[in-house]
């Protein structure tokens, strides 16, 4: 069993396979030329592979693939199936844009993908383009559709910001409601890869929205999810993603691996060990060392505050890691 220097058990990796992505989200790096890392510095699935049976044989249970854009990386099912085919009940899930999903969704989920955290920033056309750089409306929903119809469990992920898609936080709420789909409403995470004009609201700011229309009341954290769960009147629930706030860090279970090797014990660090040279030589042993020292070093919270001073912004970049 995996436990860090908070008495806080580690039981969930996100792997990033890559950090490619075909959109250029203005939240996370709107400047990034269309490039990426070469080939051969990044793991191999079989490496990665040898790394995530380290912690699976130490009790990791939740296996979260992440980008970029993970589907952008060529045979991803075969990735899924080695999992699922070392440890079937291990809860195998996906965060992806949806852009490339109706293609693909009836693959991964034959190979052993459970869920998806599917990103829907808005429901307008023009305004899902001003985010993410690129027409990608159609091809998203299209994608969120075809999962739900062969039986995939989704979740719906947004980020409203001030003077975009803010108005649409109802409309939001309502699609993933009629459709029997969470909806976790996820307060903007500065970071130097951002547009620094962005402005995103707060928790508070997005549930006086939904109360708007509906009454509301709070239910509160379940688990480990980061998510504070809110619930309407007909019973259904959505969530609110406040990294401003530390309460969910006292239950975080994660670490998370990018695609060239390198751990990271919390997402707002930029601290990190590597296990590249490690499953690259085949040794087990030496990663395992790896892992356990990054979980001892794992920090108590992240470094997100309301007041947070321009230079105290991460330099993490999302792309690398997931969300």
């Amino acid at each position: 069993m995996l436990i860090d220097g908070f008495g806080r058990r580690i039981n969930y990796i996100r792997v990033s396979v890559t950090e490619r992505c075909n959109f250029r989200c203005q939240y996370c790096m709107p400047e990034k030329p269309f490039s990426w890392v070469p080939k051969e510095n990044l793991l191999s699935f079989e490496e990665l592979f040898l790394f995530l049976k380290v912690g699976i044989d130490e009790g990791v249970d939740k296996i979260r693939i992440t980008g970029g854009e993970p589907l952008l990386r060529a045979d991803l099912d075969r990735f899924i199936k080695m999992i699922n085919d070392y440890k079937s009940d291990i809860d195998i899930a996906i965060t992806t844009n949806g852009y490339l999903l109706k293609e693909t969704a009836k693959r991964l989920k034959d190979a052993g993908l459970k869920r998806l955290n599917i990103s829907l920033d808005s429901l307008k056309p023009e305004v899902a383009k001003q985010i993410a750089q690129k027409d990608v409306l159609h091809n998203v929903l299209e994608g969120i559709e075809e999962s739900l119809e062969i039986g995939l469990k989704v979740k719906i992920n947004s980020v409203p910001l001030k003077g975009i898609n803010d108005d649409e936080i109802v409309d939001l709420l309502e699609y993933s409601k009629k459709r029997g789909v969470q909806i976790r409403f996820i307060e903007y995470m500065e970071n130097v890869h951002a547009n620094k004009n962005l402005k995103g609201l707060y928790g508070k700011e997005i549930v006086d929205e939904v109360r708007k229309k509906y009454i509301v009341k709070k239910v509160g954290r379940e688990g480990s999810s980061p998510a504070f769960l809110y619930e309407l009147e007909d019973g259904y629930r959505f969530g609110i993603i406040d990294p401003h706030k530390h309460d969910f860090c006292e239950s975080c279970n994660r670490i998370r691996l990018t695609a060239e090797g390198h751990i990271i014990p919390c997402l707002y660090f930029d601290e990190a060990m590597s296990i590249a040279d490690a499953v690259k030589k085949g040794d087990v042993e030496a990663a395992s060392e790896v892992l356990r020292e990054v979980i001892k070093n794992k920090p108590e919270k992240n470094r997100w505050d309301e007041n947070l001073n321009q230079e105290d912004i991460s330099a993490r970049a999302f792309y690398e890691t997931g969300g």
